[in-house]
């Protein structure tokens, strides 16, 4: 029977002389290749991986351009400018990037998604207040204790320049989650993977050969404006197309408000986790050190991607099982989870730390001199990952006000680290406050979850 299915297999796919491995193996590929298209979740999560990766590839690929081509001074302006947005970025939304989804699911569970388009006026009313409150200040500032401050009299103009954007950075922050909500994932992973790096991209280029480099800034910041239209424009054209109805429920600016920026505090502690490093390099050091130094906490990234990725594969699963309080599948998910992380990511860390000096040199033989802090950092990653989930545990299981206290303290500790090391050690003070506040995070919320859960989300 066995030869009578071999042979019909040879005249269906004219495999006249192979061996009967290619057979099982072609089998075994369509059936994978079938289960992938098969299965909406497991195609999304590798579309959605895909494209993160591709971002990835881009920012990297624009990054050697970049050091290549203008000169560690404008790299170190763009890179302060780009950690302003990110810090106070995450100031002005108030964590509406993240209870935009929040409101869906409310919405969608009483049948009146229709009114997310209302929540997203209110979201855009409170953005526009905000934004404009940080321009206020920044206006309101004497320029020559900001200059002075810092040491440099261009920092002035890169802050008013940055803060007058802030709104259109917001908007376009926000539209790639709404999209999200909206379930339009695909869109929502191209804005903010791809096309988020296009306009920057193209212009840098163009005043590359245009020999106008000093406007990188003022083209980093433009992009922006050109996302931001481009975005609303999609985003009002899906949110037109929905039908008007009754409202069921009306959600105030208050309530908006009150459910979005507990979100904003934890949002805004990572970020300014990751930004209070190049401010006082920018005051202590100068930009060439910023370009140096961000080019190490790019790298990182690659560390962080892979983090990311897993995290949100298992988080759904952990909110499922703690929900119903099944502890040995929800220990399972942790032990595998944590296995992987640390199994992807410590052959990654550890060819780059071999082969440092060559990776860094890759951007420019100036960069080595961030060789030393590049270890640092990417060995403190690595030393994190081995703690798994831990800020994904708390948010699943209803406990995110605890992550919010840990990580306050965190950014409190690597500020303090920062301002005492960097004016010393430079780059390499740095990189120590940043894995020091790091593990102090990742250990601090994986002690609470054994002490109260006695689940072991750490490497065992």
């Amino acid at each position: 029977m066995f030869w009578l299915v071999y042979s019909r297999s040879f005249t269906e796919n004219n495999w006249l002389y192979q061996p009967k491995t290619n057979f099982y193996k072609q089998l075994k590929t369509n059936s994978i290749l079938k289960k992938i298209t098969q299965n909406p979740f497991l195609k999304q999560s590798l579309s959605t991986l895909f494209l993160r990766i591709s971002g990835v590839l881009l920012l990297f690929g624009f990054t050697i351009f970049l050091t290549k081509s203008y000169t560690p001074k404008l790299v170190g302006q763009y890179d302060f400018v780009r950690s302003f947005l990110l810090a106070i970025g995450s100031m002005c939304l108030l964590g509406f990037d993240q209870s935009i989804l929040y409101f869906k699911g409310r919405l969608a569970s009483q049948s009146a998604i229709e009114e997310l388009k209302k929540v997203y006026i209110k979201m855009l009313t409170m953005l526009f207040v905000t934004s404009i409150l940080v321009l206020v200040v920044i206006l309101i500032i004497d320029k020559r204790i900001i200059n002075n401050y810092f040491a440099d009299q261009d920092v002035y103009s890169i802050l008013l320049k940055g803060a007058a954007t802030l709104f259109f950075y917001a908007i376009f922050t926000l539209n790639t989650e709404v999209f999200r909500a909206l379930d339009k994932l695909y869109v929502a992973e191209l804005f903010r993977n791809i096309l988020k790096y296009i306009p920057l991209f193209i212009g840098s280029i163009a005043l590359f050969y245009w020999n106008k480099e000093t406007y990188l800034v003022d083209v980093f910041l433009i992009g922006f404006i050109i996302l931001a239209i481009v975005s609303s424009i999609l985003l009002f054209s899906y949110l037109s197309k929905m039908a008007e109805v009754e409202i069921k429920e009306n959600i105030s600016h208050k309530e908006v408000f009150l459910k979005s920026y507990p979100i904003a505090i934890s949002g805004m502690a990572l970020f300014l986790l990751m930004c209070f490093d190049i401010m006082f390099l920018k005051k202590y050091r100068n930009d060439e050190t910023v370009a140096f130094y961000s080019v190490g906490v790019k790298l990182m990234t690659i560390v962080s991607v892979i983090i990311v990725t897993i995290n949100i594969t298992i988080s759904a699963k952990i909110a499922e099982f703690y929900a119903n309080q099944n502890i040995t599948e929800l220990k399972k998910v942790m032990r595998k989870s944590v296995r992987l992380i640390f199994g992807i990511t410590f052959p990654v860390i550890l060819l780059m730390c071999i082969f440092s000096e060559y990776v860094l040199s890759f951007f420019g033989h100036q960069y080595i001199a961030a060789h030393e802090p590049f270890l640092i950092l990417i060995i403190g990653q690595g030393i994190c990952s081995a703690f798994g989930s831990a800020p994904v545990y708390l948010n699943m299981t209803g406990r995110q006000h605890i992550f919010q206290i840990i990580l306050i303290i965190a950014v409190a500790i690597n500020f303090v680290l920062n301002r005492f090391l960097i004016p010393v050690y430079g780059m390499t003070g740095a990189a120590v406050a940043f894995v020091s506040s790091s593990f102090f995070w990742n250990f601090v919320t994986t002690v609470f979850i054994y002490k109260r859960d006695k689940v072991k989300i750490f490497l065992h």
